[in-house]
């Protein structure tokens, strides 16, 4: 399962039907899970630990020093899940002792052609990046997010569940859950109704969330105001109390 022309480290622990091509440099403190595949010239570098069954395209860079010239060569972590499809040419790096000293990818997620995801990054699952999005350090994207092509990330920004960022978007402030952005720099656009159907929420969620929006958006509160608002709402299955909390924990103000 592994190609004679690869690179392993001895220090190196690979599951027993890992699947590793030609050229590929897989570095000391590495361990792999069963079922995982790394295409040809990869280089994977530790300290990282990369789950079951993940797919792993040829040139993609995974679990590097972190790009921060404060970064003096600590031992810091990188983790992934299970099941991430990482394509061409993408950068994951390990974190800094600044934060916890941890980059952390969930489970299930697409990651598309030169998408760069940096130090200290907390990526949940099921979550989208398409080609050459892109997380500058210490991000927080939660589940089920989209990120169109070439979107670009700040430092500290989070972007919340069910969100749909546009190709292009230039994201300063934090997203909301439900949400979709646009532009440079970023602005609100409206609910991300199209995902929430997709995703199967039903009519009643979906004109709560409605309802949320406007309160966020169209009703000229601070943010302190439109949560009190948001916590006055009936909220059948939950996704009120989502954005409630994401309004709490919310550091650079949202994007609108």
């Amino acid at each position: 399962m592994i190609d004679p022309r690869a690179v392993i480290d001895p220090a190196a622990e690979l599951a027993a039907d890992v699947n590793v091509g030609p050229f590929t440099v897989i570095g000391p403190e590495v361990l792999i899970d069963a079922g995982t595949w790394i295409g040809p010239h990869a280089v994977i570098n530790g300290p990282t630990r990369i789950g079951r069954e993940n797919r792993i395209y040829q040139f993609a860079s995974i679990g590097d020093a972190p790009q921060d010239r404060k970064y003096t060569g600590e031992p810091t972590r990188l983790e992934v899940g299970d099941r991430n499809v990482i394509r061409e040419f993408v950068t994951i790096n390990r974190g800094t002792t600044q934060d916890e000293g941890l980059t952390r990818i969930g489970n299930d997620n697409w990651i598309m052609a030169y998408a760069h995801i940096a130090h200290d990054c907390r990526v949940g699952s099921e979550v989208v990046f398409s080609n050459s999005a892109s997380l500058a350090g210490h991000v927080t994207v939660d589940d089920f997010a989209i990120l169109g092509g070439f979107t670009l990330v700040h430092q500290y920004c989070s972007i919340g569940s069910y969100a749909f960022c546009s190709f292009g978007s230039v994201i300063s402030k934090d997203v909301p859950p439900f949400i979709t952005v646009a532009g440079n720099p970023a602005h609100e656009q409206g609910l991300n109704g199209e995902g929430l159907k997709r995703h199967g929420f039903p009519e009643t969620s979906r004109n709560v969330l409605r309802q949320c929006y406007r309160i966020i958006y169209r009703s000229n509160l601070s943010l302190q105001e439109a949560g009190d608002r948001l916590r006055e709402l009936d909220d059948v299955n939950g996704e009120v109390a989502m954005l409630v909390e994401f309004l709490a924990r919310q550091k650079r103000g949202l994007v609108r």
